[in-house]
Formats: structure tokens, C-alpha cells, sequence
């Protein structure tokens, strides 16, 4: 009978079993590998990540409880590790992993997989614990349903909808970036083509030297080894602070720690603006209107002294607003309401695009805040310092490889898009009714056009059209049952407007959100 993973590492943490740590080895190195050399793009690399994924389950062996899944722990430790790797090396993730992986392991993918295989461990990170230990063991280890639902405490049944439910998880996460697929196509490709076989002699070195918790380890590796354990140090504090309220995590250069935040006692009633719990400038620039809602008022801008803040919005709920004075991507103040951590990196980082173009590489709360950033100069590396050190997550623009349509004239001349008359006037509405919507801009530059395309359709849009300048745009589109109104409203677009989008990939700027770098 197959001794179970965690008798081992008990067997390991009790008696320096080194036997027992080889068996761990030589068990699960397939999947720690597999993982690295996603992440890395690099054979020796991947070996050396290995090696530091290991040391840590050698050092973390006696604090780990029985319940602990091992092969999921060892995924995420994995990723974690190439994390703090690539973040050292400076390596890029994406951009030229499917090639890689194609001259150096040597044998064929399928088209799905090409396509999966950049995103897969993204779109594993943003999944529970539970759904991500079940795809892993589901589709990493093969294990059938009973052996799944045994590992989670759950019946068979029970662990069948579990894997189905992460397996829809992962094909949102994954149309979000582009890449359209089923469930059925997903768990065939990760099935298929997630685990490589480690080098032979890996696993003889592995154990050698992480048995011995990393003594005879070299540089690099040990200060890949620190770097993970700060991350996931930071992450178990994480889950302490859902669990607590009103705790959020700050990270700092060399240590964790929790920062207690102040709250609101009370949203703004309605029609005042005097809530003591509000700081000035949130009560006098988010003022309620006669409808509940909340308005921004920009004149606090000039009114408030020098200052950047961040606090936990008093804003009306679901209810988001900024004012940004300049353009989004050279803004000279700012002022925001409702806005997600996410969107205020955006802000800083100058990036207006939305989230088709956005990387979240490390979870963020979903709580909302209320800013201000009226400095006369370096407002935006002010704010940047701010959410830095408040949350401690960052925002880079990067060029990455990803799934894109191309947006280009197929009719020149189509009545729906013309060239706006010297005379308009800026005009924009849209009509949206329950199977139809119809939009109309007047004297609009042609890339709000493309804007609006792409947060349509959920995914980056690259405008091959040649039309610079203002333009009028007049379409409408409807749908009926089992069609979206993303494919109306391509469908639309050739007739009305003499325009055409095609799939295709490029290489284009990306906002990547991750962890502050020490």
C-alpha cells in the first residue's frame, strides 16, 4: 500500500527520514518541474526552482497539518518560487514561452494548449484553495473522483461538481484574456500536456540537498528560497486578514505586516454631506445626491491642501467616480470614489485601457477606496508610493504576446462612419434595450471608437484601420436567444460601418499588477 504523502513528511520532520523525503521526490518532482518550466521558460532554471520548491518543504515539513493536500501545496509553493526567480532574473513569462516549449521539449501541442498554456497558472492562482487542489489532483495527478473527494473530505459527487465548477472558472478566466474554449477542451489539454518529466538526474540532487533543508545550496538558490517564503508568508497573512476585518496587509522591505485601517462608520446619508466619520475632502468632493447616488465634485481639488490619501470609500455602494485633471495618461490631480485597487493602479500608472489589457498577478481585496492626489508635481509617482505602501502591490506596462482582434476597414465609405463635419459638436449616448443597444457618437476621436470596441468585447482590439481624426459612428445591434451580443455585435460592424475584426496575436503593452518588489 502506498504510504500517504503526509506519513512521510511527519516521517521526514521526526527522524530527517531521508528516505522518506526521496520518496516525496520522486512522487511529485514531475509536477513541481512542470510548473517552474511554465513559469521560467528555462531548463536550468526550472531545475534551480525545483530545488529552492523542495528546500521549503524540507524547512515547512514540521509546520504543515495533516490536512494539507501536498501536491496542491507544491503547486502553489512552485509558483511562488518562479515568482521570486523571474522576478531575479528579470525574465519574461509570456512572450516567448510556446515557443520554448516547443524546441525544447520537442514534441506537438494542440492549438488549445498553445493558447492555455501561457495563462494556465494565472488563471490556477485566482482559484479557491479547494478548486485548485481539485484540478490539480484531477488533472495534474490523474487521480479519479473517489481518490478527489477522499483528499477533500467529500464524497465522490461532491468532488465531481467541484471540478466541474473550477473547470468553468477557468474557461471564464481564460475568455476574459481570449482565449474561447469549453471545459470539455480545457481538461483535455491540461490533462494532456500539464506535467513534463523532469531530468533524470534532477531528483538524485533535489533530494541531496533539500533533504538537508538547503546547507549545501548555492547563492542564487537560497535567495530564491528567501524571496518565496516572504511571499508566502505575506499570503497566509492574507487569509488572516479576510477573515478579520478592517486588517489589510502592508508589505514592507523586510518584513510582513498588518496595519490596522480606519473605516467610516457610516455611509453619507443622503443629501449631506457632514458625516463626521468622512474625511473633508471625501464628504465635500462626494457629495449625495437627491436619488441616493453620489456625485464627484472637482473644486476639492482646489480647495484641499497638497495631500495624497487613500481611505475606505463613504461612497454610495456599486457606485464608482474620478476626476482626473489633464489626460489619463499624463494627469496632473486626481480624485476618486468607489474605485478598486485595481483601478487605482491603473490611474497611476497612466493606464487607461480596461481590464482586457490588465495582468493581476497577485490577489487584491476586493474592498473599494476613496483618493486624492492634488501635488503640484509628481502627483503620479506620489500615488503610485501610496497604493505601494498601503497595499503593497505594484503596476509595470509591459509587452506581452496575447490573443487580439484586428480591427480594419473591409467597406471604405460604409453609411454608419463618417468623418465628422467641422462644425459638430462632441455628442455621445447609448440606447441599450433587452436583445439590442444602439450607440451613436458625434465629433469623436477614432480611437474612443476602438476604446469602445474593445471593452465590448472583452478583449484587446488593435486598430489596423489607418482612420485618424474625428469621426460620427452610428450602430445598432441586437441579439436573439443562444447568441451573445459580443457576436451581433461583430456581425454588425462589415455592413453598417464597412468594418471587420480579425483574430489574430500580437505583441502589445500590458498593465501588470504584482506584489511590490523589496
Amino acid at each position: 500500500m502506498m504510504t500517504d504523502d503526509m506519513d512521510l513528511v511527519r516521517e521526514y520532520a521526526r527522524h530527517n527520514s531521508e528516505e522518506a523525503f526521496a520518496t516525496l521526490v520522486s512522487r511529485h518532482i514531475n509536477l513541481v518541474f512542470s510548473v517552474a518550466l511554465r513559469h521560467v521558460r528555462d531548463v536550468h532554471l526550472a531545475e534551480e526552482v525545483t530545488q529552492a520548491a523542495f528546500i521549503i518543504l524540507a524547512r515547512k515539513a514540521e509546520s504543515l497539518g495533516p490536512k494539507t493536500i501536498l501536491p496542491g501545496w507544491l503547486c502553489r509553493t512552485a509558483r511562488y518560487v518562479s515568482a521570486r526567480a523571474l522576478t531575479m532574473q528579470q525574465r519574461r513569462l509570456i512572450r516567448e514561452q510556446e515557443a520554448y516549449m516547443q524546441s525544447v521539449l520537442n514534441q506537438p501541442e494542440s492549438a488549445a494548449w498553445t493558447q492555455i498554456a501561457p495563462l494556465l497558472d494565472a488563471a490556477l492562482a485566482q482559484l479557491g484553495e479547494k478548486d485548485h487542489d481539485a484540478i490539480v489532483l484531477r488533472f495534474f495527478q490523474n487521480k479519479n473522483l473517489n481518490e478527489i473527494g477522499a483528499a477533500l473530505g467529500a464524497s465522490e459527487d461532491a468532488a465531481k461538481k467541484r471540478v466541474g465548477r473550477a473547470l468553468e472558472k477557468l474557461r471564464k478566466f481564460f475568455a476574459k484574456h481570449g482565449v474561447v474554449s469549453t471545459t470539455g477542451i480545457i481538461a483535455g489539454a491540461v490533462s494532456a500536456n500539464s506535467i513534463q518529466a523532469a531530468p533524470v538526474a534532477l531528483a538524485e540532487s533535489v533530494t541531496a540537498v533539500a533533504a538537508a533543508k538547503g546547507a549545501a545550496a548555492g547563492v542564487s538558490t537560497l535567495t530564491i528560497v528567501k524571496g518565496a517564503l516572504k511571499i508566502m508568508a505575506w499570503t497566509q497573512a492574507k487569509t488572516a486578514i479576510v477573515i478579520g476585518a478592517g486588517l489589510l496587509l502592508a508589505a514592507g522591505t523586510a518584513t510582513v505586516t498588518i496595519a490596522e485601517i480606519e473605516k467610516p462608520s457610516a455611509p453619507v446619508p443622503v443629501g449631506r454631506t457632514d458625516n463626521p466619520s468622512a474625511y473633508p475632502w471625501q464628504a465635500e468632493g462626494f457629495p449625495s445626491d437627491s436619488i441616493g447616488g453620489n456625485y464627484i465634485n472637482g473644486g476639492v481639488l482646489e480647495k484641499a491642501p497638497p495631500l495624497v490619501e487613500i481611505r475606505p470609500t463613504i461612497a454610495a455602494k456599486n457606485r464608482s467616480h474620478e476626476m482626473l485633471v489633464g489626460t489619463p495618461e499624463n494627469w496632473l490631480k486626481a480624485l476618486g470614489a468607489g474605485c478598486t485597487i485595481q483601478r487605482m493602479v491603473q490611474v497611476a500608472c497612466g493606464f487607461s485601457m480596461n481590464e482586457t489589457r490588465t495582468v493581476v498577478a497577485t490577489p487584491l481585496p476586493p474592498d473599494r477606496y476613496d483618493y486624492i492626489d492634488n501635488l503640484p508635481q509628481g502627483a503620479p509617482q506620489a500615488f503610485k508610493d501610496a497604493i505601494k505602501k498601503k497595499f503593497g502591490v505594484t503596476g509595470r506596462i509591459a509587452p506581452m504576446e496575447t490573443n487580439v482582434l484586428l480591427l480594419r476597414v473591409k467597406t471604405p465609405n460604409a453609411p454608419g462612419l463618417r468623418p465628422s463635419s467641422p462644425a459638430s459638436t462632441n455628442q455621445n449616448w447609448e440606447n441599450i434595450g433587452a436583445n439590442s443597444i444602439q450607440y451613436n457618437t458625434s465629433a469623436s476621436d477614432f480611437k474612443n471608437w476602438v476604446v469602445y470596441c474593445e471593452r465590448t468585447l472583452q478583449i484587446p482590439v488593435v486598430d489596423r484601420t489607418g482612420l485618424v481624426g474625428k469621426y460620427d459612428v452610428d450602430l445598432q445591434w441586437q441579439w436573439g436567444d443562444g447568441e451573445s451580443r459580443e457576436d451581433a455585435f461583430k456581425q454588425a460592424l462589415p455592413g453598417q460601418l464597412g468594418l471587420e475584426l480579425v483574430p489574430s496575436r500580437e505583441t502589445i503593452d500590458m498593465l501588470v499588477i504584482e506584489r511590490a518588489r523589496n
